[in-house]
């Protein structure tokens, strides 16, 4: 599979932050509202804390950290000023060949991208706004997936390629539509669509305590691929890993 740096690069190249800014051993991220994943610093317990906070205020962010695979250090740091853990994260992987092992059904599933209207429709009703919308513009080679079920539109995916892996974001089913295997070709079609843009993974990230996403992703073969957590000061509105 990949390792642990090549997986976190991923993240930062599928899920880009707006700018990055380098400040002794820190990475901060300037996130423009676009949620955890694209603001958190990064860094090591060799850096200043204070220094990354005063870099994070200074955008207009609360001080959030996301602690990595190797990073007991600094999670002990940050516990000891205070601050919280909150979202722990899963990440998965898998060969793209894993997924397209079974044609994708008939008007079941499809790449697009401009998203239609109804794809940011679906995405706004989980939470997933103009800020998350404008990250998935930022990246590169990239696509949107919907699914179709019981010939209504049943949900949503995005995913973009860094280095020959593909990672799947923003995964959102309409609540009458769950519960149907609808996830299930959302993530297939990503693999169909990675493996004809030259990925060889296909990559995906939940949170711990979504249990079915966990479960789903484990069922399709995925392997487990290191995880993180984030230590803030203050709990935000914004949960999404």
């Amino acid at each position: 599979m990949i390792d642990a740096q090549a997986f976190y690069d991923t993240i930062d190249g599928t899920w880009p932050a707006a700018s990055k800014q380098h400040i002794g051993s820190w990475t901060i991220r300037d996130g423009q509202g676009g949620g955890k994943r694209a603001s958190a610093a990064t860094g090591d317990a060799t850096g200043d804390i204070e220094q990354a906070e005063d870099a994070m205020r200074a955008l207009a962010q609360t001080p959030l950290f996301m602690i990595r695979e190797g990073d007991t250090a600094l999670d002990a740091d940050l516990h000891a000023r205070g601050y919280q853990i909150i979202d722990p994260t899963n990440g998965y992987v898998t060969p793209v060949e894993t997924l397209t092992d079974i044609p994708i059904p008939r008007v079941t599933a499809f790449a697009i991208w401009e998203p239609l209207a109804i794809m940011e429709e679906i995405w706004a009703e989980g939470g997933i706004g103009p800020a998350r919308l404008n990250i998935m513009e930022r990246t590169e080679t990239k696509t949107g997936i919907l699914a179709r079920w019981n010939e209504k539109p049943a949900g949503v995916g995005f995913v973009a390629v860094h280095e020959g892996v593909a990672m799947v974001h923003a995964v959102e089913v309409l609540e009458h539509q769950r519960r149907q295997g609808v996830a299930q070709w959302i993530m297939r079609q990503a693999a169909f669509w990675a493996r004809d843009n030259g990925a060889h993974t296909l990559a995906v990230l939940t949170t711990a305590n979504n249990g079915p996403a966990n479960a789903l992703y484990q069922q399709l073969g995925f392997a487990s691929a290191p995880g993180y957590h984030y230590r803030i000061l203050q709990t935000k509105d914004d949960t999404s890993p």
